[in-house]
C-alpha cells in the first residue's frame, strides 16, 4: 500500500468535527423546545418529557416529520421558522458534506497516485526508516534532492506514519518483496539505499534489487558486521558501509586523536561549520593543480574512480572531473544593517 505525505487534517479528523457539530446542532434544538414544551402538542395530550423532545428534535432535522409532535403556538410556530428550519438544513448540509468529503478524499487520493506513478524516475528508495534511513534521507536532502524524489520502504506502522508526516512517499511492506519494490518503481529508479535492521534482510534486499534491476541500479547497503560486507557486495550492492567498523575505527580516534573525532563530527553534522560536497570541474580549472584553486579539494572523482590529491594522476585536474572539497556550512550569520 502506497502512502502520501500527511495532508493538514486527514478524513477522520473532518467526520469527527462534523459528528460533534451534528450532535451539538440536536442539542441545541432538544434545549430550545424542552424549555418550551408547554406549547406543543402530541397526540396522547399527555405534554412533551425530555425523550419527546429528543424524538421530536431527531424527526425534525432528519426531514421525517411524522406530525405526532407539532407546535401548537404563534411563538413555537416563530421558533420552528426561524430557528428549528434553519437548523434543519444545516444538519442536512453536514451530513451530505460529510459523504462528499469522503468520496472526493478517495478521488483526490486515487489522482494523486496516478500522478505519482506518471513522473516517478530517477528516484532513491530507502529500505528502512530508521535511524540510519532518516539520516541518509538528511544528508539527500542537504544535498538538494527534493523530497517528491524519494521513497520510503517500511513494514513497521509508527515509522510509516513518521515519514508520511515528515513529507515524504512511503510504501508499506517489506523490501524483501518483489511486489512492493515494484510498487515503489525499483526499475526507473537513480538509487536504492539499503538502511534495514539485520544483515541477513539487507542481502535479500540487495538479491531481490538485482534481480528486478539486472544491476541497472546503483545499490547502497549498510552492513552491522564486517564479515557481512562481502556477501553484500555479492549480492548486487555496489557500495558497503560497515557501521560498526566505523564505529569502532571513531572510538579509537577519541582516545588517540581526540581533536580528529571533533573535524569528523563537524564534517558529518549539518550546519556546523565543515561539510563535504561535490562539484563538477570549471573548464577554467582544467589543467590546473587541485592544490591551486580557492576551494579546498580532497580528491577527484574521474571516470567513477576516486583519485587522491597523492596520485600523479590527482595532480591536474581533467574535462570530466568530479571535485571532492570541504565547504562552508556555517548558517549565513544576520549582520546588522
Amino acid at each position: 500500500m502506497i502512502h502520501f505525505p500527511a495532508q493538514r487534517r486527514g478524513p477522520l479528523s473532518a467526520l469527527s468535527i462534523r459528528l460533534a457539530a451534528a450532535i451539538g446542532l440536536v442539542l441545541a434544538v432538544v434545549a430550545v423546545v424542552y424549555l418550551e414544551r408547554e406549547q406543543y402538542r402530541d397526540n396522547n395530550g399527555d405534554g412533551l418529557t425530555l425523550l419527546d423532545c429528543f424524538y421530536y428534535a431527531v424527526v425534525s432535522l432528519s426531514t421525517t416529520g411524522y406530525g405526532d409532535i407539532v407546535p401548537m403556538t404563534q411563538q413555537a410556530r416563530l421558533v420552528n421558522v426561524l430557528f428549528i428550519t434553519p437548523a434543519r438544513v444545516l444538519f442536512l448540509i453536514i451530513l451530505v458534506g460529510t459523504t462528499l468529503e469522503v468520496l472526493t478524499e478517495q478521488y483526490r487520493t486515487g489522482r494523486r497516485l496516478h500522478r505519482w506513478e506518471r513522473k516517478v524516475k530517477d528516484h532513491v528508495i530507502i529500505c528502512g526508516y530508521g535511524t540510519k534511513g532518516r539520516s541518509a534521507i538528511s544528508a539527500l536532502l542537504e544535498n538538494g534532492l527534493d523530497k517528491s524524489r524519494i521513497v520510503v520502504v517500511e513494514r513497521a506502522g509508527p515509522a510509516l506514519r513518521q515519514a508520511t508526516s515528515n513529507g515524504l512517499v512511503a510504501i508499506e511492506g517489506s523490501a524483501t518483496r518483489s511486489s512492493v519494490l515494484n510498487q515503489a518503481h525499483v526499475r526507473t529508479a537513480k538509487a536504492v539505499i539499503i538502511a534495514t535492521d539485520s544483515d541477513d534482510a539487507s542481502v535479500l534486499v540487495a538479491l531481490t534489487v538485482r534481480q528486478l534491476t539486472a544491476g541497472q541500479v546503483r545499490i547502497i547497503a549498510a552492513a552491522r558486521e564486517a564479515e557481512n560486507a562481502p556477501l553484500l557486495k555479492q549480492s548486487g550492492a555496489h557500495h558497503v558501509i560497515v557501521s560498526s567498523a566505523t564505529a569502532g575505527r571513531l572510538l579509537g580516534l577519541s582516545t588517540s586523536a581526540p581533536p580528529l573525532i571533533d573535524v569528523v563530527e563537524d564534517l558529518l553534522t549539518p550546519g556546523q561549520g565543515m561539510a563535504l560536497a561535490m562539484r563538477s570541474a570549471e573548464r577554467s580549472e582544467v589543467g590546473r593543480s587541485p592544490r591551486e584553486l580557492d576551494t579546498l579539494v580532497i580528491a577527484l572523482v574521474r571516470r567513477g574512480k576516486v583519485v587522491t590529491l597523492a596520485d600523479r594522476a590527482g595532480a591536474v585536474i581533467e574535462t570530466g572531473d568530479m571535485l571532492v572539497h570541504v565547504r562552508d556550512d556555517r548558517p549565513t550569520a544576520n549582520t546588522l544593517p
